[in-house]
């Protein structure tokens, strides 16, 4: 099956090789700008038409005839040759657009004037020609600005990483000499200067800036931090794990660089339009001089007609419609947690059908964590995770750092232990207040041979089918209690699946676990499909599943094995959490490990795709009908003043409307 994102890397490379922007920057048009507003002022003042219009003169002075002329030709080669260099880049590709149709009108009607002052009978143009180039300045202006402010947010990560970074023998150096397996010290307060690991400290840390979420992160030993995140109260001793272009910042900023060179359909479709529309200029100005001529009209009434048709056609409307929206759309997604790699995968998000998520690391935490704690008949559940938690502080079993983690959220006293023993396979055991506490599987029910109460026997069961790991508490030859552990449901993920069907969007679960915790799960969240003990090669063959019927599907996932799946389905989304294989595969990423920001691509996108359209048809809208009267087609005789007039209120229209997408509202 060929996907819209594969197609995509072409696209982007023939548009890199006429970008229409490229060497340009928001100054750079912003002073031309500026220039060109005081050149047209006295161009716009000294026109006879401008003054007839209004009713008003000005003081004439000798060769005051010619401010128009001398100020517009002045702003023809300052600020109209920016469009002409962008429609020769464009014509030796073979690709005439955008500039080459605006080049067309502003050479168009420079030409005419010119000839009209010196040469035919005929009205210049000069005022017009300086409006028209002033406002394509101010719009492409407008464009650059919203297309940098689109990358604003998180270009403004790379200012987070501090200059140097103090080793732990006390030595200062600038974060470009760090190299990996280096320990550095973290004070209070102080910013984490490159990716690691925790040895030593315990802290909390604001990582908001790079994931969005706004809770400082526990930080303990084998914790992984992230470079450019801030460091709370606590000291932390970090060994360094990345540097450079392999921290989590350096992907971000990849990504953003990514998303800002890959284009939209609608995009491709508003600069093929441009082409067309040229075609159609030329055509319907070779077409008005021969009728009008052939009709009998003077030659300087033909070529007014000629030129009027040609300004009209320039699509400046046009070229704002879609560029605007797409870098406003960027600018919201960065600033919800959604990295968008490639426009396309946005835009192609409002035709979704069926999302498909791996349920480990997507729809859960991808690690064990304490679910159920149930005492023995004289027993409290703070008894039992005391000695529970206390036995298990030794070991370094994923389960045990659940159990011993779950006591500390608790508030739970950690006991003295002495005598600890690892028991493999099986759990560990620990003298505690004078006995023997044992912490462990089933097996060591069946090896002591001991006996449960019927509600504990009862549960248990239970929790073996749902797919829980059960642990068992022993005091000396008494069974105390139980505690099971399994993958933490994320507490978003039933709002966001319960967001999904309101949106009429199918759910799907995909996981290698039993079938037993795969409805366990999908029950819990509400999810009616799912597929169970699907092997990390297969997951793929999922996807091609749910897509037989036509539909449409958004793949979630986190880790390596979803990597074919994510590239297989229509739309790769990606935790940001995730590994770099899952998200070198995705055309979308969320820079949180939260489920819900599924539902923000699907209403963004609907959105941006709404405002593409209806830009869209202001833009073309008004060229449709201005080019026939222009030539007078419908015996009306457009003045060519309404129509630059009407060329204006098209691009403001389609600015405004722009904008308007920036209240959207993503999130319940």
């Amino acid at each position: 099956m060929e996907h819209e994102h594969c197609h995509n890397t072409q696209d982007q490379q023939s548009h890199e090789n006429h970008d229409k922007h490229k060497g340009h920057s928001p100054e750079m048009f912003r002073e031309k700008f500026l220039w060109s507003l005081i050149l047209t002022i006295p161009t716009l003042l000294y026109s006879s038409m401008i003054q007839e219009w209004f009713g008003f003169s000005l003081p004439e002075f000798v060769g005051s005839q010619y401010v128009p002329l001398v100020f517009g030709t002045i702003l023809f080669f300052y600020a109209g040759t920016v469009f002409i260099k962008g429609a020769v880049a464009e014509l030796k590709s073979r690709q005439p657009g955008m500039m080459s149709l605006i080049s067309l009108a502003i050479v168009v009607s420079f030409l005419y004037s010119i000839a009209t002052t010196f040469l035919i009978q005929g009205t210049e143009f000069f005022w017009e020609l300086s409006t028209l180039i002033t406002i394509m300045i101010f719009g492409h202006w407008m464009e650059m600005k919203s297309i940098m402010n689109a990358q604003g947010a998180l270009k403004e990560l790379a200012k987070l990483l501090p200059d140097t970074a103090e080793l732990i023998n006390g030595k200062i150096v600038p974060i470009s000499e760090l190299r990996v397996g280096d320990v550095l010290l973290i004070r209070p307060g102080a910013k984490i200067p490159a990716d690691g690991l925790v040895v030593e400290g315990e802290s909390s840390i604001n990582e908001s800036m790079i994931t969005g979420e706004s809770n400082p992160v526990h930080k303990t030993n084998s914790s992984l931090v992230i470079a450019g995140t801030v460091n709370g109260s606590g000291s932390l001793k970090v060994q360094v794990s990345k540097i450079g272009e392999s921290t989590a910042l350096a992907g971000i900023m990849r990504l953003v660089a990514e998303a800002q060179n890959s284009r939209s359909k609608a995009q491709i479709l508003a600069d093929r339009a441009a082409f067309y529309l040229t075609i159609v200029a030329i055509a319907s100005g070779l077409v008005t001089f021969t009728i009008w001529m052939f009709f009998g009209e003077d030659l300087s009434f033909a070529l007014e007609r000629t030129v009027t048709v040609l300004i009209i056609a320039c699509p400046h409307a046009l070229g704002l419609a879609i560029p605007l929206v797409t870098s406003i759309s960027t600018s919201l997604a960065a600033r919800n947690g959604l990295l968008v790699r490639q426009r396309i995968a946005l835009e192609s998000a409002r035709k979704i059908d069926v999302v498909l998520f791996d349920k480990t690391g997507t729809l859960t935490k991808g690690e064990h964590g304490v679910v159920d704690v149930w005492a023995a008949p004289n027993y409290s559940e703070e008894d039992l995770l005391s000695l529970g938690s206390s036995v298990e502080s030794e070991s370094e079993h994923p389960i045990a750092k659940a159990i011993v983690e779950f006591g500390k959220e608790k508030h739970i006293e950690v006991l003295k232990v002495e005598q600890f023993t690892a028991l493999p396979g099986r759990g560990a055991q620990a003298i505690v207040k004078g006995k023997t506490i044992i912490v462990g599987s089933p097996l060591l029910i069946k090896e002591k041979n001991l006996t449960l109460s019927d509600d504990l026997k009862n549960k248990t069961e239970q929790a073996g089918q749902q797919g829980k790991t059960v642990v068992y508490v022993i005091s000396d030859t008494e069974v105390i209690g139980v505690i099971t552990t399994a993958d933490l449901i994320r507490e978003e993920s039933k709002e966001a699946i319960r967001n999904l069907n309101s949106l009429g969007i199918r759910v799907v679960m995909l996981t290698g676990d039993s079938d037993d915790v795969a409805s366990y799960v999908s029950k819990e969240l509400g999810i009616k499909e799912y597929f169970a003990e699907v092997l990390p090669e297969h997951k793929v063959d999922m996807v091609k599943e749910l897509q037989k019927d036509g539909s449409r599907v958004a793949m979630v996932g986190d880790g390596v094995n979803d990597a074919p799946a994510l590239t297989q389905a229509d739309i790769g989304i990606a935790i940001g959490a995730g590994t770099d294989v899952a998200i070198e595969s995705a055309g979308i990423i969320l820079a949180k490990n939260d489920p819900r920001d599924v539902v923000k691509i699907f209403r963004l996108s609907k959105a941006t795709y709404s405002k593409m359209q209806q830009n869209l048809v202001w833009a073309t809208g008004y060229n449709v009908l201005a080019i026939p009267l222009a030539a007078g087609v419908f015996g009306f005789i457009l003045p060519a003043a309404v129509g630059a007039l009407l060329m204006s209120a098209s691009t403001i229209i389609v600015a405004l409307n722009a904008q308007w997408l920036r209240r959207l509202k993503m999130s319940n």
